[in-house]
């Protein structure tokens, strides 16, 4: 795989606070303060959850740009509150409000923005395309990408294709039985969240699932056309989200920064007390 293919795929979990990754994924002892700066040397993205529920400050998305590596990549699911209503053609104000949180303070960090829809939400085209209007192209200088997270089985439909299409958005493809996805995803981003991972298996999948999805990562880098990718672990045994990333970005020829991340470990360990120098002998 050429280096321009291989950077242009990223890889990684949602969010980075989760019990069970505490002793396991992340070292023993580990602050939680210095759990961004760990994951985001184990993998090449992490989406955030937590924009979902809440509104963060400008400075906070400083802080979590300035805490990972120049390369690294943010997604986001934008606010629930600009989704999760009625008439999405109401919802102006909550994106506005949403974008202006400060999202772009991440950066050259800021990836895609996830657009997620309740499972009973039902494909409408005329407000739906009153939504995807409503979406900025730019926040200041800065092209925004959006992907739909769409999630009710009448979304998969020409009709809603040809409105992805011409507002130049992108759809979350899932491996998940319990939600609908076309065959493959389509707009100027791939964004993929993998939800299918085995608790009973080390790596969440097994090692030839893994070698089946590196080729499709790949082959979605220049399919249909030359484009950044994007795959997540992010649901199903979430304890082995982790693992699955990294094993995937192996394949890929990527290797995390392990100078990096052992000077992250070794920054939450006690520092020995200074010795103190004996006393000088009084002259007789």
């Amino acid at each position: 795989m050429s280096k321009a293919t291989s950077t242009r795929i990223k890889v990684g979990i949602g969010g980075w606070t989760y019990e069970p990754w505490r002793d396991n994924f992340y070292p023993k002892g580990l602050a939680h303060a210095k759990e961004l700066n760990y994951a985001s040397r184990q993998v090449s993205a992490i989406e955030i959850n937590g924009t979902y529920y809440s509104t963060f400050k400008p400075e906070t998305f400083r802080k979590w740009r300035d805490d990972t590596p120049d390369d690294f990549m943010f997604s986001m699911k934008a606010s629930r509150f600009t989704t999760n209503r009625k008439v999405l053609a109401t919802a102006g104000e909550s994106i506005q409000r949403f974008i202006d949180s400060g999202v772009a303070e991440l950066g050259d960090k800021l990836g895609p923005i996830v657009w997620q829809f309740m499972p009973t939400k039902q494909f409408d085209a005329e407000d739906f395309e009153a939504f995807l209007e409503l979406l900025p192209k730019k926040e200041g200088s800065r092209v925004l990408r959006h992907v739909m997270d769409v999630r009710h089985e009448s979304f998969i439909t020409p009709a809603y294709k040809a409105l992805a299409k011409k507002h130049k958005v992108s759809t979350v493809f899932t491996d998940a039985d319990k939600f609908p996805s076309f065959e493959e995803p389509e707009g100027d981003v791939a964004y993929a969240r993998l939800m299918m991972a085995d608790a009973s298996l080390a790596t969440g999948y097994a090692p030839k699932a893994l070698d089946t999805w590196a080729v499709r990562a790949q082959g979605w880098t220049t399919t249909p056309k030359v484009r950044d990718v994007f795959v997540y672990f992010i649901n199903g045994a979430k304890e082995r989200a982790p693992a699955a990333a990294g094993a995937l970005l192996q394949r890929l020829g990527w290797a995390p920064p392990a100078a990096d991340a052992a000077m992250a470990a070794a920054a939450d360990k006690p520092k020995p007390a200074a010795k103190k120098a004996p006393p000088k002998k009084k002259a007789p």
